[in-house]
């Protein structure tokens, strides 16, 4: 149509992190999660619980419970740590399911972020909800600076990473450990089950809320 779309301008400015770091604050408050869990704002107060806290700043890191991907994470993690297991958290972010791990009664826990902010955040989290005996925190790309052997991985990370991830699972996870994988958006789902399948893995359960998926799988014997 040989239209004249005028001059356009470009305006650039730096925003720091600090803000958005501290904007969400007013909406982040204690979430209870499943039957024993509950996850609380390291600046928030509240009244004596019988449940296992999980005190918590995010920072700059993802995870603090209120994502659907997360939340079904803690209610897996929950129902599959009976007491001593050995686990490693792929993608730790804030560092949420690896301290839930802690309290839940893992005897030892792998923290592991290719960010090494989330590292920091993590470490601190871990501080501040006393863990810091039995969780470890490092940056990783993916399994790399993991030691293993364990019986539970768990990885809350996007579909993409974790096809990447599952072939290295065997050599870190114990004879029928298992893999908690969530991050998952349904329109990826099935390139997710098929490299599980490739890899001689079976999905014991699958969740879901709304379009987002977990899935609970175990190494084929």
């Amino acid at each position: 149509f040989d239209l004249d779309p005028g001059r356009a301008e470009v305006a650039l400015s730096e925003v720091e992190d600090e803000d958005w770091a501290n904007a969400w604050k007013a909406f982040f408050k204690p979430i209870p999660i499943g039957n024993k869990l509950l996850i609380k704002p390291s600046w928030e107060e509240i009244q004596p619980t019988d449940r296992l806290v999980i005190e918590l700043d995010p920072g700059m890191a993802f995870g603090t419970g209120s994502h659907a991907t997360t939340t079904m994470c803690l209610e897996v993690l929950e129902r599959a740590i009976q007491g001593g297991e050995r686990v490693i958290d792929v993608g730790c972010g804030s560092g949420i399911l690896s301290i839930a791990a802690a309290r839940l009664g893992a005897s030892r826990v792998e923290a592991l972020d290719y960010d090494p902010v989330a590292v920091e955040v993590a470490q601190s989290n871990v501080i501040t909800s006393g863990v810091q005996d039995k969780v470890s925190v490092a940056e990783s790309d993916l399994l790399q600076a993991a030691s293993g052997p364990a019986e539970i991985i768990v990885a809350n990370i996007i579909a993409r990473i974790i096809v990447q991830l599952v072939p290295d699972l065997t050599s870190y996870l114990v004879p029928g450990g298992l893999f908690i994988a969530s991050g998952i958006i349904g329109e990826r789902l099935d390139m997710v089950l098929a490299a599980l399948a490739e890899y001689g893995f079976e999905v014991l359960e699958e969740k879901n809320e709304g379009d987002w998926y977990a899935l609970i799988c175990r190494k084929r014997e």
